[in-house]
């Protein structure tokens, strides 16, 4: 059985997948058709119903929960991870919303939680994440929102750190951050779907198991990322959450769909199940 399956090239999701994509586990009789794109143009294909399994940013899965189920292995969450909201100079909050900001996605997380930090400032101009901080740096925008390895090289290009959105989150819920999730379409039978995520289980542990050694699948899409980088990138964004959600996770999640709902001034979230 072939499905289509999208990630990230982030050393994270390259770390999560690496062992199944390159059958470094047995997978039996599933294979996998890999497309690897940056997480907006991810949510917009789950929009779209693109692709089989997919990473996702939480910030769009109230948006396609009637299609997708949610799995228990392979998201990012954590304490510490969530975006940084930066500039060229010092900035005071109380004046972000005259300011124009560079976000990494209008379906991202982290456009969820500026807005939650944010709710006036209307002056957001959607980017890909890895051109953020260049835009701020020739004053295309005033401040921007940073994810991924850009958390790590924003201070060696002079840039000032204004906010910290995950902190925010953290004080205002107590909830882990719910960064991004792996999910699956609903036509596939349960049994499928967890076949999946025991996969995904095995290979983290397959990546843990040699790790702090930077396989070669993770160095030839980390671009020209160090690999203290890449480890520092791992380091944040795989841990516990990624090998099981639980109580915890699941928590984060449910809360995340409910401040969506108030942000967005639409319905509650459908409930969720995530598949164990």
């Amino acid at each position: 059985m072939k499905l289509t399956l999208g990630f990230s090239p982030c050393p994270n999701d390259t770390f999560i997948f690496d062992a199944l994509v390159n059958k470094k586990i047995d997978t039996g009789n599933f294979e996998f058709d890999v497309l690897m794109e940056d997480v907006q143009t991810l949510n917009q294909w789950a929009l779209q119903g693109k692709l089989d399994i997919s990473k996702i940013s939480y910030g769009v899965f109230p948006r396609v929960q009637n299609d997708y189920d949610l799995l228990g292995s392979g998201g990012a969450l954590g304490k510490g991870v969530g975006p940084l909201l930066i500039a060229k100079k010092q900035i005071a909050l109380e004046k972000i919303n005259e300011c124009s900001i560079g976000i990494p996605g209008r379906d991202t997380t982290a456009n969820m939680l500026f807005s939650l930090a944010f709710p006036s400032a209307l002056k957001k101009e959607f980017l890909i994440f890895s051109g953020i901080e260049e835009a701020v740096l020739n004053g295309k925008v005033d401040a921007g929102v940073i994810i991924h390895e850009n958390r790590f090289t924003y201070q060696d290009k002079g840039l000032l750190r204004l906010m910290d959105l995950g902190e925010f989150w953290e004080q205002e819920t107590g909830c882990p951050v719910p960064l991004g999730g792996i999910v699956i379409k609903k036509k596939f039978e349960k049994k499928i779907q967890q076949q999946i995520n025991l996969f995904i289980r095995k290979s983290i542990e397959y990546s843990w198991a040699s790790y702090p050694s930077i396989s070669v699948y993770i160095r030839k899409y980390a671009q020209e990322m160090s690999e203290h980088v890449m480890r520092q990138h791992i380091d944040l964004y795989v841990n516990n959450y990624s090998f099981c959600l639980g109580e915890d996770g699941k928590n984060a999640i449910s809360t995340l769909l409910d401040i969506y709902a108030k942000i967005n001034s639409s319905q509650p979230a459908n409930s969720f199940s995530v598949i164990d």
